[in-house]
């Protein structure tokens, strides 16, 4: 029997997500599977994986053969990874402790790269939202002084063009002397 660690689909029509499944390679794509290993949502900004690390590190070390887009994600999470180090440590090439200590530095630097691309996103959208606030307040302005032009226009032709217009200083008085 030909295990497979593969994508399940779930979810409407444009907004998908799949969960990660152990199944017989010969069971349909949305059928019967032997174990859920886990989430993938590629709806979201950075993608969110929520994956069972040890059982399906199991499963690899069990020889489950995952699919190209598993592989990815599974290397993207660093299970590949942990399951390459510890061959390389039956293979006598790595002492345990090293090959933990690779995996601790590896895990670091990705939890920084994926900090770093959160922070990015955050970051891109609110400098989006200003710009947007900014353009919007302008456009309001420039639509403003159009609006007080025009009332300014109106005013002044319906004034009158009287030269005895009434002002509001006052009388002079003149003095006799």
């Amino acid at each position: 029997m030909a295990v497979k660690i593969r994508l399940q689909r779930h979810g409407k029509k444009d907004s998908a997500f799949y969960h990660l499944v152990v199944a017989d390679g010969r069971a349909p794509r949305d059928g019967k599977f032997i174990e859920k290993l886990g989430v993938y949502n590629p709806n979201s900004n950075p993608a969110t994986i929520d994956i069972n690390f040890d059982s399906t590190l199991n499963w690899l070390m069990k020889g489950a053969q995952p699919t190209d887009t598993c592989r990815a994600i599974l290397s993207y999470k660093g299970i590949m990874l942990k399951k390459h180090l510890i061959e390389g440590v039956k293979k006598g090439a790595l002492t345990e402790v090293q090959a933990e200590q690779k995996f601790n530095k590896w895990l670091d630097e990705k939890a920084s790269k994926i900090t770093g691309k959160n922070d990015r996103l955050i970051n891109e959208s609110s400098k989006q939202s200003s710009d947007r606030l900014k353009a919007e307040t302008a456009s309001k302005e420039a639509k403003a002084a159009k609006v007080a032009a025009k009332l300014a226009v109106v005013v002044e032709a319906k004034a009158p063009e009287d030269d005895n217009v009434i002002t509001d200083s006052p009388p002079t008085e003149e003095t006799n002397s």
